[in-house]
């Protein structure tokens, strides 16, 4: 209980503090005072970019557990598996055959088509050994440099690589009241991951495992697909791509909580936000008034978790 209220306080306290961090700077009197220009950026701006950081690092993290938990392996999420890839090609999509669509369309485009790569990911991932666990990943990824490749490609053809390029990076400086609102449908599927979670656990323990205990394996691997697809798709839709917060925070919540998905949730969503209201300060603060999209730091900081995970399981495998 004690390490509860710790969390909730730090978590809290960063927060706080990035509502004060910008190229503006907010007068205490003018938000006291109920009125005044700084008033107006807290409640237009920084209140809405902590809000979908929040929600996009949580359930991007949770999102990551669920991956790995349905593959049995530690280095696959929607980063390394293509989901993110497959989510843009989505998109795309809608901007070709829809130019005015809405954004809730090119969220159920990007759904669509991520739903079906990732199932043939996990399809193609299922005739690996389980020995190779490294070759899950590196599959992943060279998959979804396939699927960015071919939609780049038809991003020239079609005249919309402009359109596309707000997508490539995660990035929340053009977060406002108004645009980031559509994030909150990842928290329904928050919930329905913890309704889910002892499955998840016991779909992790293996296909016979599952089968054996009276519970349907296919039926527990569409349920994440999905809760990994909405979540992936609503992300790039609204902020652009956050590469490895799937991957790095539930390997490091894992270190101090076993591997009950029940018992990780909390932690890895409260984690997986800490890590992305943290590099998104820090995109702030270093060349500040400037800004470092977030997508880069995390970039820079997932990249060489993932590497020493790869290094780490090779060396004891």
């Amino acid at each position: 209980m004690a390490w509860r209220i710790v969390q909730w306080l730090a978590l809290a306290a960063l927060a706080l503090w990035s509502l004060f961090v910008g190229v503006a700077d907010l007068s205490a009197a003018e938000l006291f005072g109920g009125g005044g220009e700084s008033l107006r950026i807290l409640l237009t701006s920084r209140v809405p970019r902590l809000a979908s950081i929040l929600v996009a690092g949580g359930s991007l993290a949770i999102s990551g557990l669920i991956m790995q938990r349905i593959t049995q392996n530690r280095f696959v999420s929607p980063t390394t598996a293509g989901t993110m890839e497959w989510c843009r090609l989505g998109v795309m999509a809608a901007i070709i055959f829809f130019p005015d669509a809405p954004a809730l369309l090119r969220v159920g485009s990007a759904f669509a088509v991520s739903l079906v790569g990732t199932s043939a990911f996990l399809a193609f991932a299922s005739r690996i050994r389980r020995s190779d666990s490294v070759l899950v990943p590196l599959t992943g990824m060279m998959l979804g440099g396939v699927v960015n490749a071919a939609a780049t490609f038809f991003a020239y053809q079609c005249d919309i690589v402009q359109n596309i390029a707000s997508w490539l990076q995660g990035n929340f400086s053009l977060v406002i009241c108004g645009n980031y609102e559509l994030l909150y449908i990842g928290i329904p599927f928050m919930a329905l991951a913890y309704l889910y979670a002892d499955r998840f656990t016991i779909a992790g323990m293996g296909r016979d495992t599952s089968t054996s205990l009276g519970l349907d394996h296919s039926a527990i691997v569409r349920a994440g697909l999905v809760i990994v697809s909405v979540v992936s798709s609503i992300t790039i839709v609204g902020v652009g791509n956050i590469p490895f917060v799937g991957l790095v925070v539930p390997n490091i919540v894992s270190i101090f909580r076993g591997d009950s998905v029940r018992g990780m949730l909390f932690d890895t969503a409260w984690l997986g936000a800490i890590l992305v209201l943290s590099c998104d300060m820090l995109g702030r603060l270093l060349i500040s008034p400037y800004e470092i999209p977030v997508g880069i730091i995390l970039s820079v900081v997932g990249g060489a978790v993932f590497l020493a995970l790869l290094l780490g399981g090779r060396r004891h495998g």
